[in-house]
């Protein structure tokens, strides 16, 4: 009888799981920071998605959560400021909000770090070209993603 070996098991706090999705993901960029605040404090405003999303990330207008159809998961619907709307699957948990609809993917991370709390999104397209479509528009999402980030910091401080 032959010896089974186990497979090897690789588990990464939720910012390097988002990291893992986005390079498994055409165009996908993770844009991080790290604020010198406790977790906690970090992730009640990330994880408030209906609250506070819509007031640090500037294309979306509103989001109303509602239940999913699995266990532990929720939909939301999201509405752009072009009025576009998209139902998104959401699974959330502490330190991890994964959204993904028909043509988008979306994610948020936090991690404790010794000097405060890393924190990162990831934001992709789900269309046949993404990756092509990601670089053309580099040059534009990168400066939005820094505000983005500099919004949301200021959500975290205001508390």
């Amino acid at each position: 009888m032959t010896e089974r070996i186990p497979w090897p098991v690789a588990d990464f706090d939720p910012v390097r799981r988002l990291h893992v999705i986005a390079a498994a993901t055409p165009g996908g960029a993770v844009h991080e920071t790290v604020i010198d605040v406790p977790f906690d404090q970090v992730w009640a405003v990330a994880a408030d998605l209906e609250g506070r999303l819509p007031r640090w990330l500037p294309d979306i207008r509103s989001v109303r959560l509602g239940e999913g159809p699995a266990q532990g998961r929720r939909q939301a619907l999201v509405v752009g400021h072009s009025r576009l709307r998209a139902r998104f699957d959401v699974e959330q948990a502490p330190g991890w909000c994964l959204m993904r609809s028909r043509f988008l993917l979306g994610g948020l991370a936090a991690r404790p770090e010794p000097d405060g709390t890393r924190f990162a999104f990831l934001g992709a397209f789900r269309l046949p070209g993404a990756a092509l479509l990601g670089r053309a528009l580099h040059p534009v999402t990168e400066p939005l993603a820094g505000r983005s980030l500099r919004r949301f910091e200021r959500l975290v401080r205001e508390g």
